[in-house]
């Protein structure tokens, strides 16, 4: 460690400030498909991943199951999301709907607009060296053990 360097401040604050922010900035522009930021990154995940095992997909968005079952319900509620049979009487699985899929794209282009909003208050070269120094933070924390994941 670089001894010279002596961080000031709390860095778990700061993170969060920082993270509030960010989460201001994308579901002001996301909000308007009716959707939170939240929402439309749990339906991309289904999208992207489904029909998934809701423990599968609780790993891949690295959230708690309870957490996703929170945030599945309004989806399913609104019929974006469906839970259904899985391989076995005791598992199901999750997909998105076709009104899913139609919601998703409306969000994806609000979230394509809040993208390039904070690309240019930020400059996208700092944007990039963000999303790298996050990259290599995540790497560098030893993961969080078995069901202990961050909501």
């Amino acid at each position: 460690m670089d001894t010279a360097v002596k961080p000031q401040g709390c860095t778990n604050i700061k993170l969060r400030q920082l993270m509030r922010r960010v989460a201001q900035h994308y579901d002001a522009e996301v909000g308007k498909s009716g959707l939170k930021g939240t929402q439309y990154s749990l339906l991309s995940y289904v999208v992207k991943l489904g029909p998934i095992r809701p423990g599968d997909l609780a790993r891949e968005m690295r959230i708690s199951s309870s957490t996703l079952t929170r945030n599945l319900r309004p989806l399913i509620d609104a019929g974006y999301i469906e839970q259904g049979p899985g391989a076995d009487a005791r598992s199901r699985l999750v997909s998105v709907t076709a009104a899913g899929r139609d919601k998703r794209q409306e969000a994806q282009r609000r979230w394509r607009v809040a993208q390039e909003g904070l690309n240019q208050m930020l400059g996208p070269r700092r944007v990039v060296e963000l999303h790298a120094l996050l990259d290599e933070c995540m790497d560098l924390l030893s993961p969080l053990p078995d069901g202990d994941t961050d909501d």
